[in-house]
């Protein structure tokens, strides 16, 4: 049986809440699968004795080749098909991976497992965003992709701190099969008691079924220049996000001597607290600050973001772990403000049949800049450090990707801000 109200295709608050809910859980597992494998990498590094480079590479682009590849299709026929469904079955796909990845006899091996991760979460993400803007209208989307992007957080959180003690007391190998299992059954779950929203119900718009193909939405999208920057700005973000998520609690164990155990516990549980903090914060006050004037909103998160990269400085130069991962809570939680708002506003700017796309499209730039390239930056440039500061070469190379990457990124969605309002008018506009 699904949660949901007769006749019109209209939805109960309970059953948007048990949605968004369950697409929130969802994306929870996505992180745990998806993270995990920084909290798992020393261990890793240590079993097969390859090079950053090479954990950066596992990191990044093994998963995000087809991540962001397949994306793209798997998006247009979100924009035709089931939704539900269609994040059910890649829910199912990407948890088995997970699970394969603890049988991998060697990198190469493990890397095809995270591979296969990536060309199942390719079907999660635009669906899920088409979904919550059909539940939510515009001025309650960013609190709605908010507490949707919590699930990150939670995902974080649940991988440092089991991945942790799992290393440290069972093995990597079985960290992965403890993830991947339970998807599978939360992938029934959410195919038997989830139903599939109205297009255009929010916002009590008439979904004329036309379809649109990947170019089209894609002009669409570079005719606004708020798209462009949200985009780039978001981008640049997670290139610096990916980076700290992959390679953080390797620069704690090499500078300051913590063990995968302690990591795990005290990393996990701040990330969890501050992103989220981050995620739910930044969506409440877009709402807030941009009630009546979305301009206003792009220039907050502008702000939160140059504010927290003036503590990165002193996060990375400190010598005392315990005040490293006190200080890493305020810039964690400013970074992450963005996010939520940049899915809202370009769910915002698309129609109604170009929702998963445009959201396809967004998270293309974000992955490429952001998997595709931040670990694999982060480690090539730790491996070219080391030749001058030896064990203290992931400090820099995290600390120079940190100074360089925050005020461009605020930039963008300063400039952005200018063009908002009129791309929002032009909402349909082709």
């Amino acid at each position: 049986m699904t949660l949901s109200e007769s006749g019109g295709g209209s939805l109960s608050q309970t059953a948007r809440r048990y949605t968004l809910g369950l697409i929130t859980a969802v994306y929870v597992f996505s992180f745990i699968d998806r993270q995990i494998l920084a909290i798992l990498l020393p261990a890793i590094k240590d079993d097969f004795e390859v090079n950053d480079w090479v954990l950066g590479f596992l990191a990044g682009p093994a998963f995000a080749i087809f991540y962001v590849t397949l994306g793209i299709p798997i998006a247009v026929l979100a924009d035709r098909w089931n939704r539900r469904n269609l994040i059910a079955l890649s829910l199912t796909i990407w948890s088995g991976m997970t699970a394969l990845s603890g049988v991998s006899a060697n990198i190469v091996q493990l890397a095809l497992a995270r591979i296969g991760v990536g060309v199942g979460e390719a079907g999660f993400a635009p669906p899920a965003h088409s979904m919550i803007a059909d539940m939510y209208p515009p001025e309650r989307r960013g609190t709605a992709m908010g507490i949707f992007t919590s699930g990150i957080a939670l995902g974080i959180t649940i991988a440092y701190v089991g991945g942790g003690w799992m290393a440290q007391n069972i093995g990597w190998r079985e960290a992965f099969f403890v993830v991947g299992i339970p998807g599978v059954l939360l992938a029934l779950v959410f195919r038997f008691t989830v139903t599939e929203p109205r297009r255009g119900l929010s916002e009590d718009r008439v979904d004329d079924g036309e379809k649109h193909g990947v170019m089209h939405v894609a002009r669409y999208l570079l005719q606004r220049k708020s798209f462009i920057h949200l985009s780039l700005g978001a981008g640049l973000a997670s290139f610096m996000g990916y980076a700290v998520l992959s390679f953080f609690p390797s620069f704690l164990v090499r500078s300051h001597g913590l063990n995968l155990q302690e990591i795990g516990i005290y990393l996990g549980l701040i990330i969890g607290a501050s992103t989220g903090t981050g995620f739910i914060g930044g969506g409440y006050l877009s709402d807030r600050i941009g009630s009546g004037n979305q301009r206003r909103s792009l220039q907050a998160i502008a702000g939160m973001l140059l504010l927290g990269w003036v503590f990165v400085f002193p996060l990375y130069l400190a010598k005392s772990a315990y005040l490293v991962i006190g200080l890493f809570f305020l810039p964690s939680a400013l970074s992450n403000t963005y996010l939520a708002t940049t899915f809202a506003q370009v769910q915002s700017l698309a129609g109604l049949r170009m929702r998963s796309v445009a959201s396809a499209l967004l998270l293309l730039v974000i992955n490429v800049l952001g998997l595709g390239f931040g670990p694999l930056v982060a480690g090539f440039l730790s491996d070219y450090l080391a030749l001058e500061f030896g064990n203290e070469s992931m400090r820099y190379s995290l600390l120079a990707i940190a100074a360089i990457t925050g005020p461009w990124t605020a930039w963008h969605f300063f400039a952005a801000s200018r063009h908002i309002e009129k791309d929002l008018a032009r909402v349909g506009e082709i």
